[in-house]
């Protein structure tokens, strides 16, 4: 039997029941290799060869795939169409010893069975194109995550991460609250007034001041408000120029990842990395009473905005049949892709139109329902008509002073019978009704004339839809990236929200000023988008990937060596280790002074004001200097980082040394765990390797021959859990009454 592996469970659970038992499908969990977590995993003296692990956990995944490869008669690959799942697969052939040569790869747009049984007729080699561009972004970010984020912990405060990416999106939010911050409302005032014809056959309505002898105006103070009301008190109405038109609005394109997560946050308040999730079960399939799995929509990490033919006739064909056929277009609705995109791809859009909303609302919990029903309609509508507007703008004149009207009324519904954009933050309302049938030149009366203060308002603060709609504008990440971004910068509490608005944290500002001083292309938006151009252009086969990290590294690692050394300050003091002169650095706790011989030398000492205690170190026995801490004081050893023994503040030197080790006889050590739990350690370290929780006596176990050690309350006791020698001591007795 065939296999087919893709990535998730809940995916190949969908295959598995369209292709009903004649392939094995298996799912991989994602990537099986991948840089090593905690090692740089790039070997920059060697073309900056990646050195990929097998994923933590992954162990039992690729026994299980490699036994189904060896038993299988052939091993299709079918991953996300994308180059993450390019890579995934590349991964998965290589790990399972698969043919290079062999023609593995499948991909499909949609999981449905018409989509999986064709991509099976079409297999083909691994696109190397689209490997080496994810590996050139993999590599890229690994590099300045791992090179930034210590330069980080060091000068601001341990926890810190920086991405190529990610910081840059972090400066967006940080800039536009200075604007806001920065921002001085500016007084304004509009006017409007409220008139009718005078035969009182209309309706009265609504005229708003617009210009001033021809030139758009809006009085400034209070003082210009009330002598233009004056003069409009004073002088006439007369109806002047009447337009009337019919105007159409165009449906809009169907979504791809970006405006999905817009539409998403506008409509429903949910963030960008809820609206994924939620589409990738509807991509991967979920499980529906009567019918098992099932898959929704189409590849959901997408910017381009292309529908295939079949999927273009089938919509007009539903439009025809549930609304009519005038609200199908006299010309199939094309959209153009934004520049770059991946029109390989379509945009997001349901699989089956029969399954309608509605038919699916009792089969779907909420979010996933209103998820389905944005993609839904937003794609009927994408291939209807345009909605007509009987449109109307009237101007009174009065004087030197042109009040404008305008209204509108539906002539035709066209897309809008299905779907209803979002409204902008900054849209004014319209009138919903057209204004009266006047002629030119006839007079008006006024019912009343209103002046309200306004001023102008700062700048809006980033929700996740305006970041991700500024962030694609740029062509800062890409549309798998825009979800994750988000999700650090609200995981590592650099933004907190106020409502759905983004609001930097302190520790947001002094991130994005040290990336700006020190790393100006890298924190650039135009450097950032010309960045991802070039990983475009590995994929399309033009670039070599490593010449591209070759072109970026060198005068990064030159910015950093500068950035980390920025300030230092060579002094007199030589280095008690090497005579090197030592020098002044600064760091998150202030300053201190490291040898100029590093890394031969790595000797660091605390500054002359610092505090030395009268504690020896209990490791190395060099006298302890007096630190603070987010916790407040503590000891730490002058000769760190060789040594990075540390005690509580306050701790006795007598207290240093107690008991005694009971395999060589070497005092032993009251030392403090991380969490300030007290045990203790042999002082003949590394070579004696006991420890304890309860202070050793130095004596033998008769029972057993294990550790003897005392307990706080004064019970000696066998440190071996197994056995149960214990001595307690005697509680003395009181004075008892005499009897008789």
């Amino acid at each position: 039997m065939d296999l087919i592996i893709v990535e998730s469970p809940s995916k190949a659970k969908t295959i598995s029941k369209y292709l009903k038992g004649k392939y094995r499908v298996d799912a991989s969990g994602g990537h099986i290799r991948d840089l090593p977590q905690k090692t740089l995993g790039v070997s920059i003296k060697n073309g900056y060869e990646p050195k990929y692990v097998t994923s933590p956990g992954k162990e039992e995944t690729i026994e299980r795939l490699s036994e189904a490869a060896k038993r299988a008669e052939k091993v299709y690959l079918a991953t996300d169409p994308d180059r993450e799942g390019e890579a995934i697969s590349w991964h998965l052939q290589t790990v399972l010893g698969l043919d290079e040569k062999g023609l593995n790869r499948i991909e499909f747009n949609e999981i449905s069975p018409k989509a999986v049984e064709k991509a099976l007729t079409r297999p083909r080699l691994i696109n190397y194109n689209l490997v080496d561009a994810q590996q050139a972004r993999r590599v890229l970010d690994r590099l300045v995550g791992y090179k930034l984020s210590p330069f980080l912990n060091n000068k601001i405060q341990n926890g810190l991460s920086a991405g190529r990416v990610q910081s840059v999106a972090l400066r967006l939010v940080v800039d536009r609250e200075r604007e806001i911050q920065a921002f001085k409302p500016e007084e304004y005032w509009t006017i409007a007034a409220e008139v009718q014809d005078k035969a009182k056959k209309f309706s009265p309505f609504r005229a708003a001041l617009e210009k001033f002898k021809g030139k758009k105006y809006k009085p400034a103070n209070k003082e210009q408000a009330d002598e233009t009301l004056a003069a409009l008190a004073a002088g006439e109405y007369a109806v002047g120029n009447i337009k009337k038109s019919v105007t159409k609005s165009h449906a809009p394109a169907p979504f791809t990842t970006s405006t999905l997560q817009q539409d998403a946050s506008n409509k429903f308040g949910m963030s960008a990395p809820e609206t994924m999730l939620m589409a990738q079960h509807l991509y991967e399939g979920i499980d529906v009473e009567g019918e098992g799995h099932i898959a929704f929509v189409t590849y959901i990490r997408t910017d381009s905005t292309r529908i295939s033919e079949d999927a273009q006739s089938s919509a007009l064909g539903f439009i025809a049949e549930k609304f009519g056929k005038e609200y199908c277009p006299e010309k199939p609705n094309v959209y153009a892709s934004k520049k770059g995109a991946q029109d390989a791809h379509e945009a997001i859009r349901p699989i089956d139109l029969t399954r309608t909303p509605d038919s699916v609302k009792k089969l779907l919990d909420k979010k996933h329902y209103n998820v389905y029903k944005l993609i839904y309609e937003r794609f009927i509508a994408s291939q209807m008509a345009e909605a007509q507007y009987n449109s109307m703008q009237i101007e009174i004149e009065n004087g030197d002073y042109t009040l404008k009207a305008s209204g509108k009324t539906l002539r035709f519904a066209g897309y809008t019978a299905i779907y209803q954009e979002s409204k902008k933050e900054d849209d004014e309302e319209t009138s919903a009704k057209l204004l009266p049938d006047l002629t030119e030149g006839e007079k008006l009366d006024c019912n009343g004339v209103k002046a309200d203060q306004k001023f102008t308002k700062p700048p809006v603060r980033y929700t996740d839809a305006s970041l991700v709609k500024t962030m694609e504008e740029k062509g800062i990440g890409r549309p798998s990236t825009y979800a994750s971004i988000i999700s650090v910068l609200n995981k590592r509490k650099y933004v907190e929200k106020d409502g759905k608005y983004m609001i930097p944290t302190e520790v947001a500002y002094r991130i994005t000023d040290m990336l700006v001083k020190y790393f100006t292309d890298i924190m650039d938006v135009g450097f950032t988008a010309g960045m991802e151009e070039k990983l475009d252009d590995i994929e399309e086969g033009g670039k070599d990937w490593r010449a591209i990290i070759g072109e970026f590294y060198p005068p990064f690692e030159e910015k950093l060596k500068f950035a980390s050394a920025d300030g230092d300050e060579v002094t007199d003091i030589l280095c008690e280790k090497c005579g090197h002169p030592m020098v002044r650095k600064s760091g998150k706790y202030g300053k201190y002074l490291a040898c100029s011989n590093y890394p031969a030398c790595s000797n660091i000492v605390s500054e002359g004001e610092a505090e030395i205690s009268d504690t020896p170190c209990p490791k190395c026995g060099a006298m302890m200097t007096v630190k603070s801490g987010r916790y407040g004081k503590f000891l730490a050893c002058p000769n760190y980082p060789e040594c990075k023994s540390t005690l509580p503040y306050g701790e006795k030197k007598e207290d240093v040394f107690e008991g005694v080790c009971p395999d060589c006889g070497k005092p032993a050590k009251k030392l403090r765990s991380r969490y300030g739990k007290i045990y203790y350690g042999c002082s003949g370290y590394p070579d004696c390797k006991f420890m304890s929780w309860d202070m050793p006596t130095g004596e033998k176990c008769p029972a057993c021959g294990g550790a003897l050690v005392k307990t706080p309350k004064g019970v000696i006791k066998c440190a071996n859990k197994e056995c149960s020698y214990k001595i307690i001591p005697e509680t003395p007795q009181k004075d008892q009454p005499n009897e008789g």
